[in-house]
């Protein structure tokens, strides 16, 4: 419930802030709609025109936005203006994956040892909850699954740092590499092996977080990074292959 102490602030102020408290840490994301106003209000501890008026301040300042047809919802914008321009740039620069890469390895290696280290129970349920879903999508071989639920997975260990910006920054690149990631890992489906040593990958970060053991942690996603940047290196090399002999056998590459 919001505070209405004396000498607080004003109360559409508080809600305003508790809104965007909710936004940072991820339990409200970009794109989602807001609950009914009623819900709302009364999870918030306020009154329907103290909620409105938190909202339009909201609003006023490009966190949210209303939709044509109703409803309210969290804006884009924290992420659209980083991923959009990245996206078009990778199609167009092909070294900007090995770069993107050394990122994702700072960055997730930092994040699982934060996650081995904060993760409250919670958040290794919801840890449990997300690996459950990439291990089953492993055993169905389920592909197209197996691609949204390895995305999920990395978000969940991210959000269980309990650092806002490394939430976001992984929802970022994960949104900008997502076609990146499916091409990897369809490259890496066909090789029974590679993909067998993938699924472990996942396993050993998660283990790791779950048992609070940041050390072994970063380990495993820095491992687990560099074994996509070997896949992405072997996969190029194949293809480079394919192309010299179509070349030399004087046929033209598809695409």
């Amino acid at each position: 419930m919001i505070s209405t102490r004396p000498g607080a602030p004003r109360l559409a102020d508080s809600v305003a802030s508790e809104l965007e408290k909710r936004m940072l840490e991820g339990s409200l994301k970009s794109g989602d709609r807001l609950p009914a106003e009623r819900l709302l209000a009364l999870d918030l501890g306020v009154s329907r025109p103290s909620l409105r008026e938190a909202m339009q301040k909201l609003v006023s300042r490009g966190l949210l936005t209303t939709r044509h047809g109703g409803g309210t919802y969290v804006t884009d914008r924290l992420d659209a203006h980083f991923v959009d321009p990245w996206q078009d740039m990778l199609k167009g620069n092909p070294l900007l994956h090995r770069d993107l890469l050394e990122v994702r390895q700072m960055l997730e290696s930092q994040a699982a040892s934060l996650a081995a280290d904060r993760a409250t129970d919670l958040d290794i349920s919801r840890l449990d909850e997300v690996y459950a879903a990439l291990e089953n999508s492993y055993e169905r071989d389920d592909l197209s699954a197996c691609i949204d639920a390895d995305v999920a997975f990395h978000q969940a260990v991210a959000e269980a740092t309990h650092n806002v910006l490394i939430g976001h920054l992984t929802a970022s690149l994960m949104r900008v590499i997502h076609g990146h990631v499916s091409n990897n890992l369809m490259h890496l489906h066909a090789r029974p092996q590679r993909w067998s040593h993938l699924r472990a990958q996942h396993r050993a970060i998660w283990q790791a977080i779950r048992e609070h053991r940041p050390q072994e942690a970063a380990l495993a996603a820095s491992e687990h990074i560099e074994f996509v940047r070997q896949a992405i290196e072997d996969k190029a090399l194949d293809e480079e292959r394919r192309s010299s002999a179509l070349r030399r056998w004087g046929e033209t590459p598809a695409g």
